[in-house]
């Protein structure tokens, strides 16, 4: 990992923890709104990421489309999780992938990706302002990175893991990247067991 990599993970941590703050005193003046956050997802429509209404714990996990690796693979074990558990239990939760690249992403082609590995997986997109904001809160790091002579122009190197999200945006859990859905099946058997108790 070369200085300027680190300097920049530096800087994106130090941004984070800014926007989380903000978005910590926003959320407690209730300006949190779905509004603000601007996500849309299946044609077009908001996505009520935050809202008490709506029970279900949130699985967010942020990546892109053009992702070549890491995104598909993390879906995939996502996809996973939600097949080996029962309904009932797969129903106490609501996943949600979310764009780091809005540039390229538009509301409509996030979800057919999320939709391309599990049904039940809803996508997401909002401003790039917004994405870096809403990320931020959760210290997501991801920055653009330009590839030259490719016909993808550049590519969004991040973080990879999935947020587990009380209906009011609080987190509960975060379960890093992995290669099997075993600790995403063993996260949400252990939230909802300590949420019964």
């Amino acid at each position: 990992m070369n200085k300027r990599w680190i300097l920049a993970l530096a800087a994106a941590f130090a941004l984070g923890i800014g926007a989380k703050q903000f978005l910590n005193s926003s959320s407690d003046s209730g300006s949190n709104t779905i509004a603000e956050l601007g996500l849309q997802g299946k044609n077009d429509q908001a996505v009520a990421l935050f809202n008490p209404q709506d029970e279900r714990i949130r699985i967010v996990y942020f990546g892109f489309t053009h992702c070549p690796d890491v995104c598909p693979t993390s879906l995939a074990m996502l996809a996973g999780a939600l097949n080996q558990v029962d309904q009932d239990l797969a129903n106490q939760f609501w996943p949600v992938f979310i764009s780091l690249d809005p540039d390229r992403d538009h509301a409509a082609k996030a979800h057919e990706y999320a939709q391309y590995f599990h049904p039940a997986i809803d996508g997401a997109s909002t401003s790039a302002e917004k994405t870096k904001a809403l990320a931020g809160q959760y210290g997501v790091i991801f920055r653009r990175t330009e590839l030259e002579n490719s016909q993808l122009e550049y590519t969004v190197d991040h973080s990879s893991y999935f947020y587990f999200l009380k209906p009011d945006g609080t987190l509960i859990q975060k379960v890093p990247h992995t290669l099997t859905p075993a600790p995403i099946v063993q996260a949400m058997t252990t939230i909802t067991s300590s949420s019964k108790g």
